[in-house]
């Protein structure tokens, strides 16, 4: 039975290799990002590997943009049976200048689109039921680090909601799952980097290398590495994992 997906941040780096990994395991997939030109990229390279792939511009924090993508998503998939939550943003500060602005936009974007997208396509699974929900949330969702307090907030905030979900989905055919990965290779880990090196004087490399050094395996995480551990909450013997949080660093754990 074939099934549908949508994949949020879609557009590059874990959302890209996600949908990726769905795509060649026989799913149709809608990616969708705020960036039309990159998730048509992405799309038209799954199509050409052979996968059923779509394109839909959604902003996960506005709500009537969210409402027009589940409407898409129904009308190109037949059914959302698959909803990967993996759009995210990074920001960094010291404690006493973390800004207002900075606050609101991770929680708006690491947390609220997760509850808003989460919303619009629940109801379905539930009345099919069956489905598959996987959070990509971060180490920093289980354990706290300096520099990062607005991002590990709003990840934690994200990790909560997916426990409570997780209580109440018991027992319907769905699940909720969360994946932990550590620093990622992705484009949004080298804009942050880029952001420490304009705010420190520090050289972006140099950056780039410490960050490396923090890992237990020294070396930051693939996408393709979290797409495969998303991948692991997917297939039906996969039902009994529920409220499940699989970290993905490279050695070691991470405390909550």
């Amino acid at each position: 039975m074939s099934r549908g997906a949508v994949v949020t941040g879609g557009g590059r780096g874990i959302g890209a290799a996600v949908a990726e990994a769905l795509a060649a395991a026989g799913t149709s997939v809608v990616v969708t990002a705020r960036s039309a030109d990159e998730i048509e990229s992405v799309a038209a390279g799954l199509r050409a590997r052979g996968g059923a792939a779509h394109a839909v511009v959604c902003d996960v924090t506005d709500p009537d943009s969210v409402a027009a993508l589940a409407a898409r998503a129904q009308e190109l998939l037949g059914s959302v049976d698959i909803l990967v939550n993996n759009a995210g943003v990074a920001r960094s500060a010291p404690f006493l200048k973390v800004t207002l602005e900075q606050w609101e936009e991770v929680h708006r974007v690491n947390a609220t689109g997760v509850l808003l997208v989460t919303q619009a396509f629940l109801p379905g699974m539930l009345e099919r039921g069956w489905g598959r929900i996987v959070n990509v949330a971060s180490v920093a969702s289980l354990t706290g680090a300096r520099y990062i307090t607005a991002y590990a907030a709003s990840k934690h905030a994200l990790m909560g909601m997916a426990r409570c979900l997780a209580e109440e989905l018991g027992g319907t055919g769905v699940t909720v799952n969360s994946v932990c990965p550590s620093y990622v290779d992705t484009p949004m880990t080298d804009e942050n980097i880029e952001r420490i090196a304009a705010k420190t004087g520090r050289d972006a490399d140099a950056v780039r290398s410490g960050l490396e050094e923090m890992q237990p395996g020294g070396r930051l995480i693939t996408p393709r590495e979290v797409a495969h551990a998303v991948m692991t909450f997917i297939p039906e013997e996969a039902a009994a994992l529920q409220g499940s949080e699989l970290v993905v660093r490279g050695g070691g754990r991470a405390e909550g």
